[in-house]
């Protein structure tokens, strides 16, 4: 994953409508994880081979110039901090209004590359009413209907343009784990924890780590680099639009890690946005163990652990095949068994299983249980073959791809699972024609 490309604009511009159009592109989006901060949604796209995600921030209410002062203008210089491009988006049905005018000050002055969208150009006598915009000083207009979806090709273009290339990460030899969950989990205190010192501020107040720090672990035979990420907030909860700063840093710390320790507080058990973050994980294609935190303040009985268990994996399934630790921070229970299981997902999700003996197992598997045949015609499936990415990825080549349906795709999976041990690493399997 490579750059973030944030959406501003006043209310009622069309953000959220186009941010949806791009979400349901086939050609431009990965998957869509919403609720993360209040009125803000995230998307991984892909546009002509180039990944980024894409930011819905909400619209800026404007009740009074206090309100400006206060709220838009952070919102806009935590977004020009931490995007590599801006879409500021207007109303192409509209005049230029005040705020238009206020937030087009802003960004001329920064050093971002801002591309101005006028939204709501329905027909192509529309664009002819986008001219007014020049006015703003902000370079060309890039005419667009998130309701029809025309223009935004060439915005999406445009977008790639300045969408840094994947950064080569320094010591890359080396894992890099990041540590992640909501706030107060017991994040920086884990941190602590393994490094032997106070290293970061801990504090009871949630949301003290407002940035991604990284440390270098080299104890015990282990060497690695830890990310300290802010906690990601559930919607409401979210007051202050440092915590939107937070969020960008924290996705980008899921983006660059290897593997991520998905923290759970015991106590208040597996809530919606600690799924959110699981399945941000996922999506992103990184490996994770999850760890309950705060175990020792559980009573517990024979079945606690299992019951436990059984909960949190109804609620991330289907992918289930999840290491689960449940440990104590501040009495240091089972942390480092964590790494130790930390390195081996590392390990497991660099794993390539040689073509022939791939190939062999899936024929095998497919003879005994073959894909089911549609509309009267049989999927012969030929070969299979594993794809150099940082993750499991299979290619099964067969005639008639298109057929495939997601039940048997599972089906391929879970024997994969059950014979190699891929145990926190998501897995993708494609099926090609051959």
């Amino acid at each position: 994953m490579s750059g973030i490309v944030a959406i501003i604009g006043r209310p009622n511009v069309g953000k959220s409508t186009f941010f949806n159009r791009m979400v349901g592109s086939r050609e431009a989006i990965v998957h869509e994880t919403p609720g993360v901060t209040r009125d803000r949604h995230y998307g991984a796209c892909e546009w002509q081979g180039k990944t980024f995600t894409m930011i819905d921030t909400g619209g800026f209410i404007v009740n009074s110039e206090d309100v400006f002062e206060r709220e838009i203008r952070k919102q806009i210089f935590i977004a020009l901090d931490e995007s590599d491009v801006v879409l500021f988006m207007v109303d192409a049905t509209t005049d230029i209004t005040d705020l238009d005018s206020s937030v087009a000050e802003i960004l001329r002055k920064s050093n971002k590359k801002i591309i101005l969208v006028a939204n709501k150009v329905d027909t192509y006598e529309k664009i002819y009413d986008t001219s007014v915009f020049y006015k703003l000083g902000l370079g060309d207009i890039f005419p667009v209907s998130a309701m029809t979806g025309s223009g935004t090709g060439e915005l999406l273009d445009e977008i790639v343009k300045y969408i840094p290339d994947e950064e080569p990460i320094a010591e890359s030899d080396l894992p890099r784990i990041a540590i992640i969950g909501r706030p107060n989990v017991g994040k920086s205190s884990l941190l602590n924890v393994l490094m032997g010192e106070e290293r970061h501020i801990v504090t009871p107040i949630a949301g003290t780590t407002r940035d991604a720090i990284y440390t270098l672990y080299n104890k015990f035979g282990m060497q690695f680099y830890l990310i300290d990420t802010a906690g990601l907030r559930k919607k409401q909860k979210v007051t202050d639009n440092l915590e939107f700063y937070s969020v960008m840093r924290t996705i980008k710390a899921i983006e660059h890690s290897d593997v991520c320790l998905l923290l759970i507080d015991a106590e208040q058990g597996m809530q919606t946005q600690d799924v959110n973050i699981f399945h941000l994980v996922e999506r992103n294609h990184k490996g994770v163990v999850l760890v309950v935190n705060k175990w020792d303040l559980i009573q517990k009985n024979t079945n606690s652990h299992t019951r436990y268990k059984e909960v949190i994996e109804s609620k991330i399934s289907p992918f289930t095949d999840v290491p689960v630790f449940f440990a104590s921070v501040l009495e240091k229970q089972r942390i480092y068994k964590i790494l130790e299981k930390t390195l081996e997902v590392y390990r497991q999700c660099k794993y390539i299983i040689p073509t022939h003996e791939l190939t062999e197992f899936i024929l095998e598997l497919v003879k005994q249980t073959p894909p089911p045949a549609y509309k009267g015609k049989y999927i012969r499936i030929k070969y299979a073959t594993q794809l150099h990415t940082p993750y499991p990825s299979f290619v099964l080549y067969c005639n008639l791809p298109q057929y495939i349906r997601e039940p048997y795709k599972r089906f391929i999976e879970n024997n994969i699972r059950k014979r190699y041990n891929f145990e926190g690493c998501p897995i993708e399997i494609y099926f090609r024609k051959k």
